[in-house]
């Protein structure tokens, strides 16, 4: 894919890397040119430039790209901005990052159809894991639903999926097992299926329900 990464923080540069490291071709703009250094050997175009001003976007050839992620931090002006140009030329899906609800707000308003907020989901990660040791890793869907990595409590381990029934008991799905021992994942895991205390659940349910059953005793 033909991609853009505006603004060169610590998350764009980060983001920078990782789309090339996928093999996309990918363009970096920001105004800093330490920057744009450390991603200039990495990608394909890395250009000190300001992406607030339309034609610079244009000369640059970002009206073709397929994405763009604008990330430009605490300049709100400017991710308003920016976001505005990109919608008007045309690009297909346009990404930024907020700071704010207003500023989310005001995002999608002028033109992006997402809008993410990097620090704090990886806040909301971090404290979720500390607080609860069998939550491996965690992922909100919408307000209330979440997908979920746990270790199995022990009320679970040595039992099967059917003897077991989640869904019934605790409101919750089991869309993939990982083993540890010997290393592999299930994406269709079998009712017969026995859990082991070495297993990584995936599971998909309330945030509610997922708290109960990591609980569950």
């Amino acid at each position: 894919m033909n991609l853009a990464v505006i603004g060169l923080g610590q998350f764009g540069i980060s983001l920078a890397l990782e789309l090339k490291a996928l093999k996309h071709h990918v363009t970096a703009l920001d105004l800093d040119p330490k920057a744009v250094a450390q991603v200039q050997d990495a990608v394909d175009q890395a250009v000190v430039a300001d992406a607030t001003d339309r034609a610079t976007l244009e000369e640059l050839g970002l009206n073709l790209v397929e994405a763009a992620v604008i990330s430009l931090g605490h300049d709100l002006g400017a991710s308003i901005l920016v976001t505005l140009h990109l919608k008007e030329m045309g690009v297909g899906r346009i990404v930024a990052k907020a700071i704010s609800p207003a500023h989310e707000k005001i995002l999608k308003r002028v033109g992006a159809g997402e809008v993410v907020y990097p620090e704090r989901d990886a806040a909301q990660r971090l404290a979720r894991s500390l607080a609860d040791p069998n939550l491996l890793d965690y992922l909100p869907i919408g307000e209330e639903f979440s997908v979920a990595e746990l270790a199995p409590p022990a009320a679970l381990v040595g039992k099967s999926l059917l003897e077991l029934d989640l869904r019934n008991n605790f409101a919750v799905n089991v869309i993939a097992i990982r083993e540890l021992v010997p290393e592999r994942t299930h994406l269709v895991v079998r009712p017969e299926y026995v859990i082991k205390d070495s297993d990584v659940l995936v599971v998909t349910g309330r945030q509610e329900d997922l708290a109960r059953l990591r609980e569950a005793k």
